[in-house]
């Protein structure tokens, strides 16, 4: 069950990495137009003070094209209390609405759900893939975890730990508060799990939210 709690984590660590403020927006919830500073610009800052550039970084993070490609402490900055999953394998996908490659509220980070109060309605998603190896009985076990997440449509409602469409359509369970789980797919052949684990009843497709 490593990789579950993983999956988790990880995405979090995105939500929380970077420590941004939410961008001004109009009437409509749509984001200004404005003249943005951009990462080619060189001057957008991590939450460490190091400035963002173009391509991945030293940890794995490609924020101008929101993606990761690393081991799993990679993305915690190979912090130590992670060690004990340094060998698994993460690949992170997000939208400019999970996490943008520009700055238009002029604080010099990068903006999250950009002209909305919160990721509710934003359309933010992200997608995590985890795959590693461990060892049973002498044999080597090739294990995998895939999720998509997404942000909770405006006029969505929580019952009972699931996001549900105003109509009534079941969405996802809910997953840090304003997102949902659209997607689960996991394969461990030492444990006998195969195949999708939960597809949303609204369909498991990203950019519908």
């Amino acid at each position: 069950m490593k990789r579950i709690i993983l999956g988790v984590v990880t995405a979090v660590l995105l939500l929380s990495l970077l420590a941004l403020p939410t961008a001004a927006g109009n009437e409509k919830g749509k984001p200004e137009k404005c003249d943005c500073t951009t990462i080619q610009d060189g001057t957008l800052l991590r939450s460490d003070g190091v400035v963002i550039t173009v391509g991945f970084d030293e940890w794995g993070y490609n924020y101008q094209a929101h993606l990761f490609n690393g081991f799993y402490c990679d993305s915690y900055r190979d912090a130590a209390w992670c060690q004990d999953y340094r060998d698994v394998r993460l690949m992170m996908k997000w939208n400019d609405a999970w996490l943008s490659n520009r700055d238009c509220d002029d604080d010099g980070l990068l903006d999250r759900h950009a002209g909305y109060p919160s990721y509710i309605g934003s359309g933010a998603w992200l997608t995590n893939h985890q795959s590693g190896t461990y060892e049973l009985d002498g044999e080597v076990i090739k294990w995998n975890y895939f999720v998509k997440i997404v942000a909770a449509p405006v006029g969505a409602y929580v019952d009972g730990g699931t996001w549900y469409t105003a109509d009534g359509t079941e969405i996802g369970p809910v997953i840090w508060g304003e997102f949902a789980i659209i997607q689960q797919i996991e394969n461990d052949p030492g444990s006998g799990v195969h195949g999708a684990q939960y597809i949303s009843p609204s369909g498991p497709g990203l950019g519908k939210w």
